[in-house]
């Protein structure tokens, strides 16, 4: 018996990285091995009473410690490492030549940039890119590994 989580997840998020961010990680990355242990860390954080309080009462529950103190600052790591990609696409873009989701998103800034109720801003491009890389990681590799226990039972 073997435990392919791991294995699932690793795959899934390269594949989610490869469309986001353009290229692939090395399994061995150690930014790629952090990036993944702060989202399992994340989820196991989701079922926990204070952060299912800090969905109801905000305000409040800032200034109470608990799991959910812990889910946000390692939400804003993962937003640190997404921001460091986007600069870095920034500083390489060229228009003519998509090479990812966030050159695709930045091709749009630019397309916007005279309109001031634009919705297409770097804070939300980071902000979808985190929820791109977010919910397709946990909810592709839950799947796949529910799948691979119906094959194995049947």
């Amino acid at each position: 018996p073997f435990n392919p989580s791991n294995f699932i997840i690793h795959a899934v998020s390269n594949i989610i990285c490869s469309i986001i961010f353009g290229d692939r990680f090395d399994y061995e990355d150690t930014k790629f091995i952090t990036l993944i242990d702060l989202l399992e860390e994340n989820s196991r954080f989701q079922d926990s009473i204070q952060t299912q309080l800090y969905n109801f009462l905000p305000t409040v529950m800032d200034y109470l410690p608990g799991p959910h103190q812990k889910m946000i600052k390692n939400i804003n790591k993962v937003d640190q490492f997404t921001l460091e990609i986007v600069k870095e696409h920034q500083k390489t873009w060229d228009p003519t030549c998509p090479r990812d989701f966030i050159d695709a998103f930045l091709n749009k800034m630019e397309q916007e940039k005279g309109n001031g109720h634009s919705y297409f801003t770097t804070e939300t491009l980071s902000r979808t890119t985190l929820d791109l890389f977010l919910a397709g990681t946990g909810t592709t590799s839950n799947t796949l590994r529910y799948g691979l226990l119906i094959l194995q039972k049947y």
